[in-house]
């Protein structure tokens, strides 16, 4: 047994007897690969419970939206238990958000079955997959039709949450490039004519009124899977942490990372079979290119923080980069065609 895995299980342990379960020394504890930030175990205790904990790092993180991603991801699982028919969210079952405790923050949550989608997705036939898809699309849609109480990230890292989309957005696209420019981050372009593209199509983010429940982080990776061949469903949303309360067309990014959300009319039907909206109207394209250019920044500036090694550094720049020129192109051509 390794003495990670063993500070991990003790660490596992201490949250849990201060979280006053019982059971905490006799549960089985599976530390759990894949995620970039918190460290993740899954607990099986007596009758059947079978819960995820989540422990983020003692240090800041790198950057400056990441402070209390635990407070947002929270935030997301009891958000998603208010809308119909999100049964394949987590529950929250106890959390501690703050620093005033003995374990520090953490929190435990109701493990989903099955398996990420990109394991399957090389065997998924092509019916299966658009049948998956337009389930996405539906569960999506009921997540989005939760209204939050103000534009911004629930932990406020960047600040307490505004009254408007335009102010939240801007401090958030702020922030990372102050962050790009804190850790000499490898762009494509300077932050100083990023930071003028952002300024020139700013207007267009008052056309959001209502503060929707986001998730940004809808990667094949936290999509869970689960069923036989031919009759898989879509049985786990997950990591809820890099949420914010803002424009629902913001999820329409991961969710068809580095393609286009248009071309996904799987999606797209049960997105408005559930009641979401998607015309790609100027305005919507225009957003569209604004949230994937802030996507691709985090990218790239996240590699710094975490030190990220030399392939990953290559693989961001070669995959990332081109996209990131790419979206800002988008944004000029959407500025050029009129929405100012």
């Amino acid at each position: 047994m390794s003495t990670s895995y063993e500070k991990t299980v003790a660490a596992a342990q201490a949250v849990l007897r201060e979280a006053g379960v019982p059971g905490a020394a006799t549960a089985r504890y599976a530390p759990l690969s894949g995620g970039t930030y918190n460290t993740v175990v899954r607990v099986a205790l007596d009758q059947g419970r079978d819960w995820v904990l989540k422990i983020p790092p003692r240090a800041e993180a790198g950057l400056a939206y990441e402070r209390a991603l635990l407070t947002g991801e929270v935030a997301f699982y009891e958000s998603a238990a208010t809308a119909a028919d999100t049964d394949v969210v987590p529950r929250v079952v106890y959390s501690e958000t703050g620093a005033g405790t003995v374990a520090g923050p953490y929190l435990i949550m109701t493990a989903r079955p099955g398996a990420p989608w990109h394991e399957a997705a090389d065997s998924l036939e092509e019916n299966e997959r658009l049948r998956l898809r337009e389930e996405l699309g539906r569960l999506v849609a009921r997540l989005h039709a939760v209204t939050g109480p103000g534009f911004g990230y629930p932990g406020q890292p960047l600040g307490p949450l505004t009254s408007t989309w335009r102010e939240a957005f801007t401090a958030m696209a702020g922030a990372v490039l102050d962050d790009a420019e804190q850790y000499a981050a490898w762009l494509p372009r300077s932050t100083a004519e990023i930071r003028e593209t952002f300024a020139a199509a700013s207007n267009v983010l008052d056309d959001v009124t209502r503060p929707a429940l986001v998730h940004f982080d809808l990667w094949q990776g936290n999509l869970l899977l689960a069923g036989p061949p031919g009759g898989r469903r879509l049985s786990g949303l997950i990591d809820g942490e890099r949420m914010f309360w803002g424009d629902p067309v913001a999820d329409f990014v991961s969710s068809a990372l580095f393609a286009d959300m248009e071309d996904d009319k799987a999606f797209l039907s049960g997105y408005a079979s559930a009641g979401g909206e998607a015309a790609f109207d100027g305005s919507v394209r225009l957003r569209l290119a604004l949230y994937r250019v802030y996507l691709y920044l985090i990218m790239l500036v996240e590699v710094e923080p975490r030190q990220a090694g030399a392939t990953g550094r290559a693989w961001a720049r070669s995959n990332v980069g081109p996209q990131l020129v790419s979206a800002l192109s988008d944004v000029e051509s959407g500025l050029r065609g009129g929405r100012r």
